[in-house]
């Protein structure tokens, strides 16, 4: 995927576009369009309106509303946590868990990072399930309950697993499986679903950049994991 987004679907009220990894969200000074200025200028509209954001680093589904209804709408599923997003995330480092829960509050720390909290008065909510896919490497299929900023990356690297690619959470050398630095942030959102007037959507889109993603051994788990939704999360 060449471009910063592919269009993904197309309903009357709504977009499901995939973010390509690298593209900041927004305008940046120096570099340009940032990801929204460049959709509503693909489909020639000043009055579509974000439903939610993804990091620069991070690749996947992201809803755009094309009214401020339908954006409302969708903020009150985020807030009433009926809308369930899936992710997926390599790192190169042992978890100290495999699988489970991630809860902690989330305070900022520095040159923009934040880290997590044995608090929970406000608390970001993960949980996740992890495959060995190869030689210390390590897939993650990760379910955030909440939308806390920098949340997936902070939880992965509270557990000692930090993404692979990410410049603010993994120390800054090679991947153990590479020779050279990473060529993506391994960070990709990649299911969607929710209930929009009462129809049931559900969006999949596996990433289709980044060679770790690529390899044998994580397309072999990927088809394996199927649709992530299916998987036995416990109820939170």
């Amino acid at each position: 995927m060449s471009a910063s987004f592919t269009l993904h679907f197309d309903h009357a009220d709504f977009l499901v576009i995939e973010k390509a990894a690298g593209v900041n969200f927004h305008d940046e000074e120096d570099i340009g369009s940032g990801l929204f200025s460049q959709v509503k200028a693909r489909f020639s509209d000043e009055s579509l309106f974000p439903v939610h954001r993804l990091d620069k680093m991070t690749s996947g589904l992201l809803i755009i509303a094309k009214s401020l209804e339908c954006a409302q709408y969708f903020q009150q599923l985020f807030e009433t946590r009926r809308i369930d997003k899936y992710y997926l995330a390599l790192s190169d480092l042992k978890p100290k868990k495999k699988q489970g829960l991630i809860v902690g509050d989330m305070a900022k720390s520095r040159r923009g990072s934040w880290k997590l909290l044995r608090t929970k008065e406000n608390p970001a909510i993960t949980q996740f399930f992890s495959y060995s896919i190869a030689s210390k490497l390590r897939l993650f299929c990760l379910k955030p309950h909440t939308g806390k900023t920098h949340q997936i990356r902070v939880a992965l690297a509270s557990i000692a697993s930090p993404i692979i690619g990410d410049d603010y959470y993994h120390a800054k050398q090679p991947s153990n499986n590479e020779s050279t630095s990473p060529d993506r942030g391994y960070l990709h959102a990649f299911c969607v679903k929710f209930t929009y007037k009462q129809q049931d959507f559900s969006f999949l889109a596996p990433p289709t950049t980044g060679h770790l993603f690529l390899t044998d051994g994580c397309q072999q788990q990927l088809q394996h994991i199927g649709d992530p939704s299916s998987l036995p999360w416990p109820t939170v």
